[in-house]
């Protein structure tokens, strides 16, 4: 154990280093165009007079969504917790014991009675070869996992966020270094016969990883979103939504306890609905973020119509506030919340109290600090109550529900206080 504490201790103080070094310069620096789309085809007689061999040639290289990405990712994890729970029953007769003795409570209640999963057993190939299904397969898709729901939340708050964010070399390969010395501190507190392949699957994975961000958010099309008071609740409820999607893979596959499924399918189908509504909803027709002529404050679009309206100071600081913390907490977030149970809690606690007034130092926040201390404060007791509503099996639940709670509530606030000072025309 002191070896995984200090390794999660170097996680949190070089991680938490790294995002006050990185994180402002990323968050100054302006995000990188996505790739331009296609020209538009010439008249069928030009394009038929001119020679083929002198006729332009345009490529957009495809963009995957983070949702995609992540889904596919989420198909892999699945799939190999069903070949598992096969393969244990072929070669284990069912018993996983062989593995939970190197295991705290809580893994591995595997469907094996289930007579879906003894009709594929029975006609499995070499069963002896989805031995790697068992905590090897695994190591290689949660860093992808984790890293692709963190991209997820980037672009539905702004596509320029992504592109800014995880398109930087420097804050990529920080927060996949950062994550996998975490998970691989993980691995040697609960040693057994295959650590070492783990460890090694999780540093192939981190090599894998990050290019794959970094071509992920280069290639994202869209604009600067500096969202209003809907945009902010739209937001939070996708805030939850993918964090469900998250604990809920996590306690039914990551875990492989692939019998919770039945209990916990009808809130993953709710926050698959909330992400299907709220995508939807930004497909229709909306104009770009602008600026009120009259008070040069930000303007926000609601989907669906043509005419923007003016933010209030307020609403447009706690935006930014969002943008900052988001970005700053990337590269510590695993080493804190482990840091919190593993290594030392006032190490980490002190870590993520400096990320956070490293994310208010801002001119835009102090400038909006009237209307935006009450709703902060306000965001703050919400949270507090959120994330004690009720015990919880996992910590991270009532961690989720203090986030969403806070922006939440601050935005409701701020959407009756906050309001821009109009200028009258001369």
């Amino acid at each position: 154990m002191k070896t995984t504490v200090l390794l999660v201790d170097a996680a949190v103080l070089g991680s938490t280093g790294a995002a006050l070094l990185l994180g402002p310069r990323t968050l100054r620096a302006p995000a990188s165009a996505p790739a331009p789309a296609p020209a538009p085809p010439p008249p069928p007689g030009a394009a038929a007079a001119r020679p083929a061999s002198h006729r332009p040639v345009f490529h957009r290289p495809a963009f995957l969504r983070p949702e995609v990405l992540l889904a596919a990712v989420t198909a892999l994890i699945y799939l190999n917790q069903l070949l598992c729970s096969v393969y244990l029953l072929r070669v284990h007769g069912g018993d996983a014991g062989y593995v939970t003795r190197y295991l705290p409570p809580g893994w591995f209640a595997e469907p094996t009675g289930n007579p879906a999963v003894r009709a594929l057993a029975a006609h499995l190939p070499v069963p002896g070869l989805f031995a790697p299904t068992v905590l090897r397969v695994q190591a290689f898709l949660e860093l992808p996992f984790v890293l692709l729901a963190y991209a997820t939340v980037l672009h539905r708050l702004s596509p320029a966020l992504l592109r800014r964010v995880l398109g930087s070399p420097a804050v990529v390969w920080t927060a996949t270094a950062s994550y996998t010395l975490v998970f691989a501190a993980v691995e040697w507190a609960l040693r057994n016969p295959w650590t070492v392949q783990d460890v090694t699957i999780r540093v192939l994975s981190a090599l894998c990883t990050a290019p794959l961000l970094l071509r992920t958010a280069r290639r994202a099309p869209g604009a600067e979103r500096r969202p209003g008071t809907l945009g902010l609740l739209r937001f939070a409820a996708e805030l939850w939504a993918v964090g469900t999607l998250v604990m809920v893979v996590y306690d039914t596959a990551l875990l492989y306890n692939l019998r919770h499924l039945p209990g916990r399918w009808p809130e993953a189908a709710l926050a698959l609905t909330v992400l299907a509504a709220t995508a939807y909803g930004r497909r229709r027709p909306a104009a770009p973020t602008a600026v009120d002529p009259g008070t040069a404050a930000p303007t926000a679009v609601d989907p669906g119509t043509a005419a923007p309206t003016a933010v209030g100071p307020g609403t447009a600081a706690l935006t930014v506030l969002l943008h900052r913390t988001l970005v700053l907490f990337l590269p510590p977030a695993l080493a804190v919340r482990y840091g919190l149970g593993y290594a030392h809690p006032r190490l980490a606690a002190a870590a993520a109290l400096l990320v956070a007034l490293a994310a208010l130092a801002d001119r835009r926040i102090r400038a909006a600090a009237l209307s935006l201390v009450p709703a902060c404060a306000l965001g703050l007791a919400a949270a507090h109550l959120a994330l004690h509503l009720r015990h919880d099996t996992y910590p991270e639940s009532g961690l989720l529900r203090a986030m969403v709670a806070l922006p939440a509530a601050a935005a409701l606030l701020l959407a009756l206080t906050d309001r821009p000072a109009r200028v009258a025309p001369a």
